[in-house]
């Protein structure tokens, strides 16, 4: 083989392995079980949590495409008898600087005592380069100075300010999630007072029916939901996706949007979307789609995570599984997520 024969073999293998790696798939779910999906995407890995109720358990792979079979490991189990020790829900993983400029993981996750009336949110830390490694400390409870109820903590740096958004209630269970938003001081306090952007008040997000059985155990006879709100910044535009509605009934998305003008805890700087932005397929076998959040691959592309059943009658159970797809952006700067997507082979999400 000469010198030119060679080279052509090199490239032809060369573009053959670029070939093999465009046509790589994956079909949904990504993982079999995963309520309350999120992933943070940082120095080219994907880091993931879902709720289990007991523990912190944090996923780590180069391809989002790859969780089910991506390293894991529980970074945190919390002590018996603390206020934080049951119903673990909703954990999110992020990246912050401190005041020296050096990089810390924080994780916010949602829990209770004693029963659901007891759910707060509360934030430990790691300095730990990979948060796979290292200690976990408990920084505390973050919540407003009334201490009420909340749950889908998120937080976000926007143009160099820390803010957190949560569903919660207005008083002691009245029967209707709200969603809050507030400045934070530093990742685990909240400075001044949290500000209500949006209640369940449109048709759409009012299919609030509680099962007979729990109306027994002395529950009221409708929830209105607003909850787990995830931020979702674009160019000079701030979004918030929220889940509406009951995961034991239709759950899906509405929108929130902050178009760039005027102070962002201000309720009347939101607008909400006039109807829900992402709703169920039960012709691609997806039901009551929701609480997930927001990645850019490699290549440029926005993905949205998000559980969803795989029937109609599963309800809030351990059967919501993780799902992705890509997203677009209208012409007017709004995100356009289409609809959940059918489970059939997709192309993986750029990793280079």
């Amino acid at each position: 083989m000469n010198s030119l024969q060679r080279l052509l073999l090199v490239v032809t293998l060369l573009a053959s392995s670029h070939t093999l790696l465009a046509q790589r798939t994956f079909t949904n779910p990504i993982k079999n079980s995963g309520p309350d999906p999120w992933v943070l995407q940082k120095d080219g890995w994907y880091y993931y949590m879902n709720t289990t109720g007991s523990n912190l358990t944090l996923w780590k792979t180069r391809n989002i495409a790859d969780l089910a079979t991506a390293e894991s490991k529980v970074i945190y189990t919390p002590p018996a008898g603390q206020p934080y020790s049951r119903e673990l829900w909703a954990p999110e993983i992020h990246s912050f600087k401190d005041n020296r400029g050096d990089a810390r993981w924080y994780i916010y996750f949602s829990a209770d005592s004693l029963n659901n009336l007891t759910h707060r949110v509360w934030v430990i830390e790691n300095p730990s380069p990979d948060p796979m490694q290292g200690e976990w400390t408990m920084k505390g409870k973050i919540g407003d100075k009334d201490n009420h109820w909340e749950i889908d903590m998120s937080v976000i740096d926007y143009k160099g300010q820390l803010y957190a958004t949560w569903s919660g209630w207005e008083g002691a269970g009245n029967g209707r999630q709200d969603i809050y938003i507030a400045r934070l001081k530093n990742p685990w306090t909240i400075d001044g007072d949290r500000v209500k952007i949006s209640q369940p008040d449109q048709p759409w997000e009012m299919h609030g029916d509680v099962p007979q059985a729990w109306q027994k155990n002395g529950e009221v006879a409708k929830i209105y939901v607003n909850e787990g709100p995830e931020f979702l910044p674009h160019n000079d535009r701030l979004f918030i996706a929220y889940s509406a509605n009951a995961c034991w009934l239709d759950y899906c998305l509405g929108l929130l949007t902050y178009t760039g003008a005027g102070d962002l805890l201000d309720p009347k700087s939101w607008t909400k979307s006039a109807g829900p932005v992402f709703t169920q397929a039960p012709e691609n076998g997806v039901w009551a789609p929701g609480h997930g959040g927001f990645f850019r691959a490699a290549d440029g592309k926005d993905w949205m995570i998000y559980h969803a059943n795989p029937s109609a009658t599963d309800g809030c159970g351990n059967k919501r599984a993780p799902h992705i797809q890509p997203f677009t952006w209208n012409t007017d700067g709004s995100p356009n997520f289409g609809k959940p997507a059918p489970k059939t082979p997709m192309p993986v999400p750029s990793d280079h």
